[in-house]
């Protein structure tokens, strides 16, 4: 399933998470291997000042597997479905992994791109990693 996340990076965390993305341990020890870094590569910044990315995930529970990976460097998590669940052929059992070739990905990012600066490049703007 696709899910529509939005958070915001906790206080005096920004660095530590620019250095775990640059050395690429965001998400070290998961079964979601480099998923955690496309996240962040494709993450657009909020008027707000947070975050927002679709995600991939195939728990049982939204994000069970990820959840405690982001709430390291987030707080303020929403997770929604990106897109209804009648429509995931993987949740309905018609095919299963179904989310990683679904044209529905191509078509989340595309809107996602024109929401406005890349996560990354505000957050690299705003903070340094020493």
């Amino acid at each position: 399933m696709k899910y529509l996340v939005k958070a915001r990076v906790k206080p005096g965390r920004e660095a530590d998470l620019l250095r775990a993305i640059g050395d690429g341990t965001l998400g070290l020890g998961s079964v979601a291997g480099d998923e955690y870094l496309r996240n962040m590569r494709q993450a657009r910044l909020l008027a707000d000042g947070g975050a927002t990315w679709v995600e991939v995930c195939y728990c049982t529970e939204p994000l069970e597997e990820e959840l405690p990976y982001w709430q390291e460097y987030f707080d303020e998590i929403v997770i929604k479905d990106a897109h209804a669940r009648s429509n995931c052929r993987d949740l309905k059992g018609t095919e299963a992994w179904a989310c990683s070739e679904c044209d529905c990905t191509e078509r989340l990012e595309e809107k996602m791109e024109s929401l406005g600066t890349p996560f990354l490049v505000a957050l690299n703007q705003n903070f340094t990693t020493e």
